[in-house]
């Protein structure tokens, strides 16, 4: 896994990003899901995702349904053996009865998240990726605490049921939840979901309310005190995720040494704004009403989760928010319909969540510059597994195109432009 293979840097991002988004984007992308769980939400035939005042399941042909992406065949290297790990979630979970169907979410690409159907109960398992892993990432207890310290304040989280640090029962670190149950708009609005620009405009509003509820709670009060080291956090987090991208860079992506140099002269004072963050906070990670698609009632995904600055979270969340008039490779990595008629702009996102917050969070160029080489980093941690032969999965083999795309986003953002 460690030998060298022959680095083959593209001369034209865009042409490549255009290759990418056929052969990629266009086989993997998921649309919508109206049965979510714990990490990748899917969807599923048993229920239509759609408007409220649309037609029900029963009155769609499946030629007219929305395009699906629900739990498949577990992939080859990634199946968990069920023999111990069964007695234990009988024994912590009550209610559970007889053996388990086992299947894996597919679009998930960092924490493995996988189904389990013990006739009607359904419960969502979450654990790490196989093969190297960052030290640390991947921090199951972390996940689980985060959301058994918020379920009963933030009304959004799943609700865990069991967490097992025994490696004995499957080899690695564990947890289980609920299965929530709405619906999911990812990378595109489905045709049937038809929202006006105002109704665009109202989803994206409620993002940012509840983005803001989230910012709000007092992390103190629910027992996420030792979460965290809020002191310190901007600093921190520049240094380590400079850190890890050199750790994991492989010869066929960009140093980025010049958007590291830039961030670590660039950082803000220390702030006073201390706040519960998500650090994934996207739309795909939301579960919407079935019956009010504008309302949401779920937030999942908090493995990134921590205490700290939400100028950073929302730095974070802007990486993802490619707009109308971004470049072509930006739109193929796409992952939320933010280009749309009625979606605000990255700078109307500041401008509403500062408004919402009662924030004055002038220049914003350092924390979108962070955020998206934040991603940049998470990407190419995923391509190094794929690199040294760790993982089979076919999507992780060209992600290395995408830490060159938000590293030339990241070098345009210096300075402000490109936001």
């Amino acid at each position: 896994g460690g030998n060298s293979i022959p680095i083959a840097i593209p001369i034209a991002i865009p042409v490549v990003c255009v290759a990418i988004g056929i052969g990629y984007w266009h086989r993997y992308r998921p649309s919508c899901s109206d049965l979510s769980h714990g990490e990748r939400p899917q969807q599923e035939t048993g229920e239509w995702c759609g408007l409220r005042s649309g037609p029900k399941a029963g009155d769609m042909n499946q030629s007219t349904r929305p395009p699906t992406d629900q739990p498949t065949t577990v992939r080859e290297a990634e199946e968990i053996d069920v023999s111990r790990m069964v007695p234990y979630l009988k024994g912590t979970i009550a209610g559970l009865e007889g053996e388990p169907a086992v299947s894996q979410f597919p679009s998930g690409h960092s924490n493995l998240t996988y189904l389990l159907r013990f006739g009607d109960r359904e419960l969502v398992l979450r654990r790490p990726p196989f093969g190297r892993k960052p030290k640390s990432g991947h921090d199951m207890r972390r996940e689980h605490d985060i959301l058994r310290a918020l379920h009963g304040v933030f009304p959004y989280c799943p609700e865990p049921l069991a967490f097992c640090d025994d490696e004995a029962i499957l080899g690695c670190p564990f947890f289980v939840m609920e299965r929530l149950r709405g619906v999911i708009i990812r990378r595109d609005l489905p045709i049937e979901l038809a929202l006006s620009p105002a109704e665009v405009t109202g989803l994206f509003t409620r993002l940012l309310d509840v983005f803001v509820e989230l910012h709000a709670v007092d992390y103190e009060a629910v027992g996420l005190t030792g979460f965290g080291k809020p002191e310190g956090y901007v600093e921190r987090q520049i240094r380590g995720w400079s850190e890890r991208y050199r750790r994991a860079r492989t010869p066929d992506v960009p140093d980025c040494e010049p958007v590291m140099a830039w961030l670590a002269a660039n950082t803000p004072p220390e702030s006073e704004r201390v706040s519960v963050i998500h650090n994934d906070f996207r739309l795909d990670n939301m579960v919407l009403d079935p019956d009010d698609p504008l309302r949401i009632v779920g937030v999942l995904d908090w493995e990134m989760a921590t205490v700290g600055d939400p100028l950073m979270d929302l730095g974070a969340t802007l990486a993802y928010w490619v707009q109308r008039d971004d470049p072509p490779e930006a739109h193929f990595m796409r992952m939320m319909p933010t280009h749309v008629d009625g979606a605000p702009t990255r700078r109307e996102v500041v401008e509403m969540y500062a408004e919402r917050a009662g924030l004055d969070v002038g220049s914003f160029d350092f924390y979108y510059c962070y955020g998206l080489f934040r991603l940049a980093v998470i990407v190419q941690q995923i391509y190094y597994r794929s690199y040294h032969g760790q993982t089979t999965d076919p999507r992780f083999s060209v992600f290395n195109q995408a830490v060159f795309a938000l590293e030339s986003a990241a070098r345009r953002a210096i300075g402000g432009a490109g936001w």
